[in-house]
Protein backbone atom coordinates (compact mmCIF):
# COMPACT_ATOMS: atom_id res chain seq x y z
CA UNK A 1 0.00 0.00 0.00
CA UNK A 2 1.75 3.21 -1.20
CA UNK A 3 0.47 6.60 1.31
CA UNK A 4 0.78 10.15 0.09
CA UNK A 5 -0.17 13.38 2.11
CA UNK A 6 -1.93 15.99 0.68
CA UNK A 7 -2.02 19.56 2.46
CA UNK A 8 -4.95 21.90 1.07
CA UNK A 9 -3.82 25.27 1.69
CA UNK A 10 -6.28 27.48 3.91
CA UNK A 11 -6.36 29.76 1.01
CA UNK A 12 -7.03 27.15 -1.70
CA UNK A 13 -9.05 28.46 -4.69
CA UNK A 14 -11.74 26.06 -5.22
CA UNK A 15 -12.34 26.82 -1.35
CA UNK A 16 -13.80 30.02 -2.41
CA UNK A 17 -17.25 29.50 -3.13
CA UNK A 18 -17.76 26.34 -1.36
CA UNK A 19 -19.35 27.88 0.78
CA UNK A 20 -18.95 31.53 2.70
CA UNK A 21 -18.45 31.18 6.28
CA UNK A 22 -18.08 27.12 5.93
CA UNK A 23 -15.81 26.36 3.43
CA UNK A 24 -14.79 23.07 2.17
CA UNK A 25 -12.22 21.67 -1.00
CA UNK A 26 -14.88 20.59 -3.37
CA UNK A 27 -15.29 16.60 -4.21
CA UNK A 28 -13.99 16.99 -8.01
CA UNK A 29 -10.75 18.64 -6.70
CA UNK A 30 -10.34 15.77 -3.77
CA UNK A 31 -10.72 13.49 -6.33
CA UNK A 32 -8.58 14.99 -8.88
CA UNK A 33 -5.79 15.54 -6.38
CA UNK A 34 -6.36 11.38 -5.50
CA UNK A 35 -5.99 10.48 -8.78
CA UNK A 36 -2.81 12.74 -9.25
CA UNK A 37 -0.97 11.23 -6.71
CA UNK A 38 -1.76 7.60 -7.97
CA UNK A 39 0.04 8.67 -11.29
CA UNK A 40 2.96 9.91 -9.00
CA UNK A 41 3.26 6.88 -7.15
CA UNK A 42 5.78 4.04 -7.54
CA UNK A 43 3.51 1.60 -9.62
CA UNK A 44 3.12 4.85 -11.84
CA UNK A 45 0.23 4.87 -14.84
CA UNK A 46 -3.21 4.76 -14.91
CA UNK A 47 -3.85 5.68 -18.58
CA UNK A 48 -6.29 4.38 -19.67
CA UNK A 49 -8.47 3.92 -16.82
CA UNK A 50 -11.97 4.25 -15.59
CA UNK A 51 -13.03 5.71 -12.08
CA UNK A 52 -15.20 2.63 -11.01
CA UNK A 53 -16.32 3.93 -7.95
CA UNK A 54 -16.47 6.99 -5.78
CA UNK A 55 -17.48 8.11 -2.56
CA UNK A 56 -17.44 10.84 -0.47
CA UNK A 57 -18.17 10.76 3.15
CA UNK A 58 -17.22 13.53 5.22
CA UNK A 59 -16.01 17.24 4.06
CA UNK A 60 -12.52 17.93 3.48
CA UNK A 61 -11.48 21.67 4.68
CA UNK A 62 -9.13 24.26 3.80
CA UNK A 63 -5.96 23.67 5.75
CA UNK A 64 -6.74 19.87 6.08
CA UNK A 65 -3.74 17.49 5.79
CA UNK A 66 -4.72 14.22 4.05
CA UNK A 67 -3.62 10.81 3.37
CA UNK A 68 -4.15 9.18 0.01
CA UNK A 69 -3.53 5.62 0.82
CA UNK A 70 -3.60 3.29 -2.90
CA UNK A 71 -3.21 0.24 -3.56
CA UNK A 72 -3.04 -2.19 -6.99
CA UNK A 73 -4.45 -5.62 -7.02
CA UNK A 74 -2.87 -8.30 -9.84
CA UNK A 75 -6.39 -7.62 -12.00
CA UNK A 76 -5.22 -4.03 -12.57
CA UNK A 77 -7.93 -2.12 -10.17
CA UNK A 78 -6.77 0.09 -8.09
CA UNK A 79 -8.18 0.85 -4.40
CA UNK A 80 -7.95 3.97 -2.72
CA UNK A 81 -9.28 5.63 0.58
CA UNK A 82 -8.49 9.36 1.33
CA UNK A 83 -8.71 10.40 5.24
CA UNK A 84 -8.64 13.43 7.08
CA UNK A 85 -6.77 12.21 10.47
CA UNK A 86 -9.34 8.79 11.18
CA UNK A 87 -11.68 10.21 9.51
CA UNK A 88 -12.39 8.94 6.01
CA UNK A 89 -13.33 11.67 2.96
CA UNK A 90 -13.07 9.56 -0.05
CA UNK A 91 -13.10 5.99 -1.41
CA UNK A 92 -13.14 4.27 -4.65
CA UNK A 93 -11.42 1.97 -7.45
CA UNK A 94 -9.80 2.77 -10.37
CA UNK A 95 -9.74 0.08 -13.56
CA UNK A 96 -6.77 0.51 -14.92
CA UNK A 97 -6.97 -1.20 -18.20
CA UNK A 98 -8.01 -0.69 -21.71
CA UNK A 99 -11.98 -0.73 -21.82
CA UNK A 100 -13.69 -3.06 -24.24
CA UNK A 101 -16.48 -2.52 -26.49
CA UNK A 102 -19.24 -3.74 -23.86
CA UNK A 103 -17.50 -1.10 -21.37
Amino acid sequence: MTVIDKVFRHDHPASQGHFPGNPIIPGAVLLDETLRAIEAGPDAGLAPFRIRSAKFLHPARPGDRMLIRFSRTPEGEIRFMCAVGETPVLTGQVSCHAPSNAD
